[in-house]
């Protein structure tokens, strides 16, 4: 079970459950695949409201990689999930979210 006061969440992708989490580690490797100088730059992407497709596909593959998975980014474009590109912006906010313990 995730435990967001880790930074952890989990969400459903083509039938299977996986926890997500964005560790030091997967933060540097958003910093790297963004050309980002610093986290703050990072952070300031996020809050533009602005995202790209290759951005969500990122921040999953991130998160998943931060949870121990093995997934690759090409594994992430291939699985599907119910409701949309909807879904997918509200697991990115929701990952964001714990991760930087902006949750209520």
């Amino acid at each position: 079970m995730a435990n967001s006061i880790r930074g952890e969440i989990e969400i459903n992708l083509g039938g299977k459950t996986y926890p997500l989490c964005l560790t030091l580690g997967a933060l540097a490797e958003l910093e790297t695949a963004f050309g980002s100088d610093d986290l703050v730059e990072v952070i300031e992407r996020f809050q533009s409201g602005r995202i790209k497709t290759n951005d969500i596909i990122t921040i999953l593959w991130a998160g998943l990689k931060g949870a121990g998975s093995n997934l690759t980014k090409d594994d992430v474009t291939n699985l599907k999930i119910e409701d949309g590109i909807k879904s997918y912006i509200e697991i990115i906010a929701k990952l964001l979210s714990v991760t930087f313990n902006t949750e209520n």
